[in-house]
């Protein structure tokens, strides 16, 4: 593991590889049916108390990759001046506190249980041995990233596994879809892939990370992603082999806990790796169109010889209908 934060494009070649992969459901069999269902009706009137707190944000800033870390594919350049107007952001990521009390009051069920199934990390099935009886099979060319059949955020490993004890920790296995409708009931939304780099820095100007160019200070790991030979070994030097709690290690400048590493974050825009060259100086959207929606901040499973993602400036998407264990979501207050 590269420790003193000399980070190049190559240590990004694999492109996704240990990102989380998108929806490709197995087929259905007797011992793994495959229920759909339309999920109910979100209650937009309902008054939800949050565990999370707002810090305010905005104005101008220097958007992408002043390093040349980036895989080319992600488009994380040119650099280009962004002028944001002012909107508040969510401290943290949605909790699993947080969407418990969604989905207690309006009975919504999330994209992962009305397919049935969703991707689970293959080590995470070591803390849960009787859920590798529910795996269909394995993601194309990432064998480490398993399909199980009722994994969902109240079970992130599959039958068998719970929140009890992560309550306090990212709500995961949530699809944009399913961000969308948390959203609608919060009075909140997501934010533009701006909104999110600009307050992931923190204040800092041209940095890596949200607190600095180097990986480590002073021996000291600052956000949850791998150490060791990935995927086979971890280290757990920064004390997780899964998600950390959505407040743990030291916030960036303006509040916000774990803006890399952890759980990716949905955003609202759709992806185009060419978007920052026609992108608009004020209040960047997003393309208008596309297929995949931008996702930010790396995760638990980033690591430098597979996915360099664990940047304020980095990129990463997917498809609106996906969901794993790394992928998460945090919102910002109000309306567009």
């Amino acid at each position: 593991m590269t420790k003193n934060g000399d980070h190049s494009a190559a240590g990004a070649q694999n492109g996704h590889s240990c990102c989380a992969p998108a929806t490709t459901r197995a087929e259905a069999t007797d011992s793994h049916p495959m229920t759909v269902a339309a999920g109910p009706a979100v209650n937009s009137e309902s008054s939800p108390e949050f565990s999370f707190d707002f810090v305010t944000a905005g104005g101008p800033f220097d958007m992408g990759d002043p390093f040349g870390d980036g895989h080319p594919a992600d488009g994380e350049g040119p650099r280009h001046r962004v002028d944001l107007t002012e909107f508040e952001i969510a401290t943290t990521s949605v909790t699993n506190d947080d969407f418990a009390r969604f989905v207690a009051d309006t009975g919504f069920v999330t994209t992962a249980e009305r397919l049935g199934t969703s991707a689970v990390f293959a080590m995470l099935l070591e803390t849960n041995p009787g859920a590798r009886a529910h795996v269909l099979g394995q993601a194309p060319g990432v064998p480490w990233w398993v399909e199980v059949s009722g994994a969902n955020w109240a079970a992130p490993e599959g039958p068998g596994s719970t929140i009890d004890d992560r309550r306090d920790h990212p709500v995961v296995h949530i699809s944009w879809d399913d961000a969308q409708a948390y959203c609608a009931w919060s009075g909140t939304r997501l934010p533009s892939e701006a909104e999110w780099e600009l307050a992931a820095r923190g204040g800092l100007k041209g940095r890596r990370y949200p607190w600095d160019n180097r990986l480590l200070i002073d021996g000291e790991w600052n956000c949850n992603i791998w150490q060791g030979e990935f995927p086979t070994a971890n280290t757990l030097d920064d004390g997780f082999i899964g998600t950390a709690p959505a407040r743990h290690f030291a916030p960036n400048g303006l509040g916000l806990f774990n803006t890399v590493g952890n759980v990716w974050e949905w955003c609202a825009d759709w992806f185009a790796r060419d978007y920052y060259q026609r992108s608009p100086q004020s209040d960047p959207r997003g393309p208008d169109t596309g297929d995949k929606r931008i996702m930010r901040g790396g995760s638990f499973l980033c690591h430098d010889s597979y996915c360099n993602r664990y940047r304020v400036a980095a990129r990463s998407s997917n498809t609106p209908d996906s969901s794993a264990s790394n992928i998460g979501f945090r919102v910002v207050g109000g309306a567009l």
